[in-house]
């Protein structure tokens, strides 16, 4: 079938007329077709943008020995390839059961009105011979919308369709809406291959498809600086590959490992830990990791001072981007410097430990507040200035671990016998709200390692810790905040990205 350029009645690229949804239930009916005219045995239809990242899942399907399934995909929200509900003019229907199911809470092959985008038929089943995806049934009087319309086909030759969640089978983008760009559909569709790529290999590219260049850049910093240790390949790998797919260029630091560090290194760097720290949930004094994990970052510091970068971006090896990450944080960045606002670091991820009220909105600067206590060192900018004063509080003989320390330095730590030992305590410190990058995993969640809570006390080699399995509620996932503490002043009115579609009302 010849394949159009545009549609007559279409107001943009995104936008789906009657004519768009005809010229794709003709492709998927010659699809099905040509299946039965070669007395294939299961036609698996996939839309181009789906992402299939378990090798089994064709099997898996097969063996479910149902005439129409679908594997649950996943997304960067609750939306997925199903519906657990239906109203009688054939639109999605809220129900109890579908956040259950699409959340795992719930596991099975589940009865449901609605599968779409990717899913298995089998040819074999007599009943699959009266399924059409084009022309509509004599008796169709839904909306014309491809996915209703098969729906309904499917009720018409009483098939009832499954969607199967027993496993992890892929990815699908969210749908956008009808004005959206070409653009911010490519965004869309990165930002899905980077999200199958957290616990799985790449998603390679077919060969006969072609696949335009990238071309890195950093972003308006003047140096952006990803952490790694030299052991966690795993890590540098897939991160490398996540910033190329964003067009992002780094500059790979090698992390100082707190599991090789002696304890002669140790004197001969006259690190001694700040007196009376304790971890506040273990009770536990510093770790050698922790000490390598400041180390990794107080030599960053030291870079920028020493190369007068006045605009730097720092990135752990362990973090997930938020959708539109890059035209995020350009935008953020943009504004601050419209505002001439004096900054000196600027979390981009962190674990808000205040929430009690909410933190102060940065006048004349959207997405943005004054960072009250908080954990992680996920990601952060900071300024020639900030490096400056970090160093200069000449925290080696008076150590505690980073995520401890910067707030310590901006003068809201809750410890006060702590912030004593630091004379001044007034770097400039702020934070994206909502936040741009998140952990890969937390306590408790499968493939779950903090490489800086796992060695042994700072003083006593032969003490090991494993805190990560056991103690760590430092990595726990942020807690729900009350809406009374949510820092909404910072927040700007509901954009229409986020405006639920047809497709998308969850």
């Amino acid at each position: 079938m010849e394949d159009p350029q545009s549609y007559p009645e279409e107001i943009g690229p995104k936008h789906w007329p009657s004519s768009r949804f005809t010229h794709v239930m003709k492709l998927r009916q010659a699809a099905l077709r040509a299946a039965r005219d070669k007395w294939s045995d299961y036609v698996l239809f996939v839309d181009a943008d789906n992402l299939l990242t378990n090798p089994q899942t064709l099997d898996l399907m097969i063996a479910e020995n149902k005439t129409l399934v679908a594997p649950m995909l996943e997304s960067r929200s609750l939306y997925s390839n199903f519906w657990c509900g239906i109203t009688p003019q054939g639109y999605y229907k809220r129900t109890l059961d579908y956040p259950l199911i699409r959340e795992w809470k719930r596991t099975g092959c589940f009865a449901v009105p609605m599968i779409h985008s990717t899913f298995l038929i089998d040819l074999r089943k007599e009943a699959s011979a009266k399924l059409t995806f084009y022309p509509p049934h004599q008796d169709y009087t839904w909306s014309f919308d491809d996915i209703m319309v098969f729906a309904f086909s499917s009720r018409q030759a009483g098939i009832q369709m499954f969607i199967c969640n027993q496993e992890h089978y892929g990815f699908l983008p969210m749908p956008l809406k009808s004005h959206q760009t070409l653009q911010e559909e490519a965004e869309n569709f990165v930002h899905t291959l980077i999200e199958a790529m957290i616990d799985r290999p790449p998603v390679e590219p077919s060969q006969y498809v072609s696949v335009p260049l990238k071309h890195p850049d950093k972003m308006g910093f003047d140096e952006i600086f990803m952490i790694n240790l030299k052991r966690r390949k795993d890590r540098r790998d897939r991160m490398l590959r996540t910033l190329y797919e964003q067009e992002i260029a780094v500059k790979v630091v090698e992390a100082v490992d707190g599991k090789a560090l002696n304890t002669s290194q140790l004197k001969a760097l006259s690190i001694d830990m700040l007196p009376g720290y304790r971890d506040p949930y273990s009770s536990r004094p510093l770790t050698r990791g922790e000490i390598g994990c400041f180390l990794s970052h107080y030599y960053i510091w030291k870079e920028v001072v020493n190369r007068e970068l006045e605009k730097t971006l720092v990135i752990e090896d362990d973090v997930r981007f938020e959708h539109q990450f890059k035209r995020k944080l350009m935008k953020l960045m943009d504004d601050i410097a419209q505002a001439q606002l004096d900054w000196e670091l600027i979390y981009i991820g962190r674990k808000r430990m205040q929430v009690q009220e909410p933190e102060k909105a940065v006048p004349n600067v959207m997405n943005l507040v004054e960072a009250d206590y908080s954990y992680w060192t996920l990601g952060y900018a900071i300024s020639f200035q900030g490096a400056q004063k970090l160093i200069g509080a000449e925290p080696f003989g008076k150590m505690l671990p980073v995520d401890e320390f910067l707030p310590v330095m901006y003068n809201k730590h809750p410890v006060a016998k702590y912030m004593e030992y630091y004379e001044s305590r007034d770097l400039k410190a702020f934070s994206a709200e909502p936040l741009l990058v998140y952990p890969t995993h937390y306590t408790g969640q499968p493939d779950y390692l903090s490489d800086t809570e796992t060695s042994t006390v700072w003083d006593n080699e032969t003490v090991s810790t494993d805190w990560d399995r056991t103690h760590s509620w430092k990595s726990r996932q942020q807690g729900k905040i009350h809406s009374d503490a949510q820092n909404k002043d910072a927040l700007p009115s509901q954009s229409s990205l986020h405006t639920p579609s047809s497709r998308d009302e969850l």
